[in-house]
């Protein structure tokens, strides 16, 4: 005759559940997915700063330097004593033919970059309408109206 073993009977009892682990896990994933941040910090990209020495401003009529980039182009068109004046990315630029040689310099940067053409509300539409031919000229596509109030 055979003694009965005490382990016999434990091992029917032993089950081992899948679905609640398989649950478990899929709901850490999708945790950790969500809360993952898959855009690039950009202090950690290298990047070349120029400083620029003293406090006088840049020459307007020097050229962008090839390594900036552009993300966006915004071109004021001021009234200043009856005359129009422009200003290019918060630099003036005395005239529409250097504002024109500017946009071109920008141009062969990046034609990607958006233009906004942001026109004081006094200045006559035809100088705005010059400003938008030049920068269609020049080789923009994207081209914006900077709007001061909301529409």
């Amino acid at each position: 005759m055979r003694r009965p073993s005490p382990y016999i009977d434990r091992r029917g009892d032993l089950d081992i559940m899948m679905t609640p682990m398989i649950d478990v896990v899929f709901l850490l994933l999708v945790f950790f997915v969500w809360t993952t941040s898959f855009q690039i910090v950009e202090r950690v990209l290298p990047s070349k700063l120029t400083a620029v020495s003293g406090t006088s401003p840049a020459d307007p009529n020097e050229a962008p330097p090839p390594e900036e980039d552009f993300d966006r182009v915004v071109v004021r068109l001021l009234w200043q004593d009856g005359q129009p004046a422009w200003q290019v990315n918060d630099a003036f630029v005395p005239d529409l033919r250097r504002t024109r040689k500017r946009l071109e310099d920008i141009a062969r940067i990046t034609r990607n970059a958006p233009v906004i053409l942001h026109p004081d509300p006094n200045v006559p539409l035809g100088h705005v309408i010059d400003l938008y031919d030049i920068t269609r000229l020049v080789g923009f596509t994207k081209i914006q109206f900077a709007a001061s109030e909301k529409i």
